[in-house]
């Protein structure tokens, strides 16, 4: 599980754990391994970057050498970077695809050693991903690329028993959306059928659901309100 420290990431951890899964904890802050100590005896941490690979090395072997291997991976680690296209910091383009489209495929390739017949792997993508938002290239290319990746992973991987899919949340209480102002809040829920924001444990459960369907590869989980539906 990468971006576990906080947000979705931690809540899709909280989710496994309450239900009897044994559970690795990736996140860039070194805190992380205490954090997942605290969650007890099934939890472990692993300070690691998504966008380096000797990171992502260190930190599948790790899980497989304390729990016989990986089930389940939850590429969940992202970074989100603001602005037109005209006046974009070039940077936070490239950090935006290390992370958010590099990240994933750098973590498969290393965890794939240690995976084996129905084993499960969730990309967690966004609705930018889908949909235009002026402001939104960095995040929504990286989020595109990222369903394009988990299509032909599916394929790939289907020969070995290991299914792949995207599980996109729409409007979510996390850290990312709490710096927002409650008039942009306002302007978004009032395009969601549900007419409110999500929780990221409704999230996580989507996600504890979409790793144990045994006939489901390739598939675009959306889980957002309705607000797709609307745009």
């Amino acid at each position: 599980m990468t971006g576990a420290s906080r947000g979705l990431g931690r809540a899709i951890a909280a989710t496994a754990l309450a239900r009897g899964d044994r559970v690795c904890l990736v996140a860039r802050d070194k805190g992380i391994v205490e954090a997942a100590s605290a969650l007890g005896q099934d939890a472990i941490g692993v300070a690691a970057d998504v966008t380096r690979e000797e990171d992502i090395r260190r930190a599948c072997a790790a899980a497989a050498e304390q729990w016989g291997g990986i089930d389940i991976l939850v590429n969940n680690a992202g970074l989100h970077r603001g602005g037109r296209v005209d006046s974009l910091d070039l940077d936070d383009w490239e950090q935006s695809l290390a992370t958010n489209l590099g990240g994933p495929m750098k973590t498969v390739r290393n965890a794939l050693p240690f995976m084996g017949e129905g084993g499960a792997i969730i990309n967690i993508g966004a609705v930018v991903g889908f949909r235009g938002f002026p402001g939104d290239s960095c995040y929504g290319a990286s989020k595109a690329g990222l369903a394009g990746l988990t299509q032909v992973l599916a394929v790939e991987l289907a020969r070995q028993g290991i299914r792949v899919n995207l599980v996109v949340p729409g409007f979510v209480s996390t850290e990312m959306t709490q710096g927002l102002s409650e008039r942009a809040k306002s302007a978004i829920i009032a395009k969601i059928p549900l007419r409110r924001m999500g929780d990221a444990e409704e999230i996580a459960d989507v996600c504890w659901w979409v790793a144990g369907s045994t006939y489901m590869t390739g598939s675009v989980i959306m889980t957002d309100g309705g607000l797709m539906c609307s745009l």
